[in-house]
């Protein structure tokens, strides 16, 4: 596992850099990923049980994020547009990481190819 990129190093970039200086993103917008981050960071530390300040990047991966999905489907009755708007700030936020540390583009590329639902069963298996 790469132990070196620490997780919440990226998020405060991807909200601070990215999505307020760079894109300029909307309240809404940030509000929305900021829900979404908040409700991963949650899942992630009951599957991995360690607390959000001490994940990384690598534990954030396809299979974690497909769990989350179907979490967020099947236990929090979101829809699959909702599953999707979750998936998008995911997906921005792993472009964003890309783009910081090439060392980490195969990583990333697993969670960006991760598909769009268009059925509330649809889940990740990787």
């Amino acid at each position: 596992m790469i132990a070196t990129y620490p997780l919440p190093v990226y998020v405060q970039r991807f909200f601070t850099e990215r999505l307020l200086t760079q894109m300029q993103a909307s309240p809404n917008t940030i509000a929305s990923y900021r829900d979404t981050f908040r409700l991963l960071l949650r899942y992630a530390e009951a599957q991995t049980r360690l607390p959000p300040t001490e994940l990384h990047v690598a534990h954030i991966d396809a299979d974690i994020i497909g769990r989350f999905l179907t979490f967020c489907e099947e236990e929090r009755g979101n829809s699959a547009r909702s599953r999707n708007t979750r998936l998008a700030a995911i997906r921005s936020f792993f472009k964003y990481v890309a783009g910081c540390e090439p060392q980490l583009l195969h990583h990333c590329q697993k969670v960006l190819a991760m598909p769009s639902s268009g059925t509330k069963n649809a889940s990740w298996t990787s």
